[in-house]
């Protein structure tokens, strides 16, 4: 086996075939890295109003995902609708946006994927006056403020008659609505918050104001699938002060975090951890692990997304970075697509082997024609002699080939005939007269 390595042929065949393996590697990453480009290190999502829900949850995204080294950029909207339109725009520079339910789906925006539903999207209807509404219907001939999420309201509130030839319906949301609400200019809010927000704690804690209790709340949810029934126990605000006084009966839908559908995978993967961190635990209407969900009735999921939530972290992204796994997965697949490509071409190496090993000895075989082309003339002893090193040259030469063990038929093969023309060389020498062969 040291010889093959010594040997003058082996050696630069040896390193053509490494180099030609590195170069082939190389390319292929090159191509990986072209087709298959790096995870981006900064990405966008788009949110709601200031102070909203949305950019609460976005706010916690973003310190989780910095532990990656992803860095997340906030962009505040006027809600989904300007959500939608960012994230269908591959020039706005947004990813990953809030959708709430009933607001679009696959059909009226395509090339967009769900991560799943994250939470529970609470309707609250807040109103003044001592007259005790369960009615939507009963929202008629009243000043209305709606909330940003303002399609999905308006589709609820005209189902019980109630538009803008019906009522007055103002555009306010937030503290703007709120102070409305208060000073007069408004008789009821139609707002999306989360329960924790302090405007929802500060209504809920107002005497001059009243939480709508929605009687029809289970006719809604049959009228618009994607509406939920959520039902606020009584005391849970505040037990010491029983706030609610009784148990309210809310309307909702579900939030969907949605993304463009070229998103990189590991991103999604990454997004996805995310989310369940944040949307995982329970609260006033969820139970623990009730979100995020694996479906979503409106947009496709992401295939990393449904995997993860059904098995969970991969092994490499249980002990490792996130960018180490990255990297590992593009070194595996550089190997994997060199041994699809390097393995059906190893029936022909053998015979590669056997080609060269043959047109090497051809070029020995050559030079044996040679000593024996020669013979056939009359010859001095010097000549013989000649021809006897030029014999020798040629059967160390045959020696030093190295010739692969598979190949050992072609070697024995030349060595019978450098000993038969080695034979007729004695012969010929034998035949000289003693005088001359002393001489020589």
């Amino acid at each position: 086996m040291q010889r093959l390595f010594n040997s003058i042929y082996w050696y630069p065949t040896l390193l053509r075939v490494l180099v030609a393996i590195i170069c082939f590697a190389g390319a292929l990453w090159l191509g990986l890295a072209y087709f298959n480009p790096a995870p981006p290190s900064t990405i966008t999502i788009a949110t709601g109003p200031k102070g909203g829900a949305y950019e609460f949850f976005a706010q916690q995204y973003r310190e989780k995902l910095a532990r990656a080294r992803v860095t997340l950029n906030i962009r505040i909207t006027d809600g989904t609708a300007e959500n939608i339109r960012l994230l269908e725009d591959p020039r706005s520079g947004v990813q990953v946006g809030f959708v709430v339910g009933g607001a679009s789906n696959s059909e009226q925006a395509p090339g967009l994927l769900s991560l799943g539903r994250v939470n529970n999207q609470v309707f609250w209807i807040f109103y003044r006056g001592t007259e005790t509404l369960d009615d939507l219907a009963q929202l008629k001939s009243k000043r209305i403020g709606v909330g940003p999420e303002g399609v999905v309201t308006q589709r609820v509130l005209a189902a019980a008659g109630v538009n803008s030839e019906t009522a007055t319906l103002v555009p306010l949301t937030g503290s703007a609505a709120v102070d409305a609400l208060h000073d007069g200019r408004l008789d009821a809010i139609f707002t999306a918050l989360a329960p924790d927000s302090s405007t929802v704690q500060t209504l809920l804690r107002d005497p001059d104001v009243r939480l709508m209790s929605v009687a029809q709340t289970d006719a809604l949810t049959r009228i618009f699938p994607y509406l939920v029934r959520l039902v606020l126990p009584q005391g849970v605000i505040d037990l010491e002060h029983n706030i609610p006084a009784s148990d309210v009966n809310l309307i909702g839908t579900t939030n969907a975090v949605v993304v463009r559908e070229d998103l990189h995978p590991e991103i999604i993967d990454l997004l996805a951890k995310t989310l369940v961190e944040v949307h995982g635990g329970a609260g006033i209407f969820q139970r623990a692990g009730e979100f995020p969900t694996p479906t979503d009735p409106e947009f496709p999921v992401a295939d990393g997304a449904r995997e993860f939530y059904k098995n969970g972290p991969s092994y490499f992204n249980k002990y490792l970075s996130y960018w180490t796994v990255s990297l590992i997965k593009k070194i595996i697949a550089v190997i994997l697509s060199c041994a699809v490509l390097l393995v059906p071409f190893s029936n022909f190496v053998p015979k590669l082997s056997g080609w060269v090993v043959r047109d090497r000895m051809s070029a020995l075989y050559q030079r044996l024609r040679t000593v024996e082309t020669s013979m056939q003339t009359d010859l001095t002893a010097a000549q013989l002699d000649t021809l006897q090193s030029d014999l020798e040259s040629i059967d160390q030469s045959a020696n030093d080939l190295g010739v692969p063990i598979r190949h050992s038929d072609l070697f024995f093969d030349l060595k019978i005939h450098i000993n038969h023309v080695r034979e007729r060389l004695a012969s010929r020498r034998a035949a000289l007269p003693s005088e001359i062969r002393k001489v020589g």
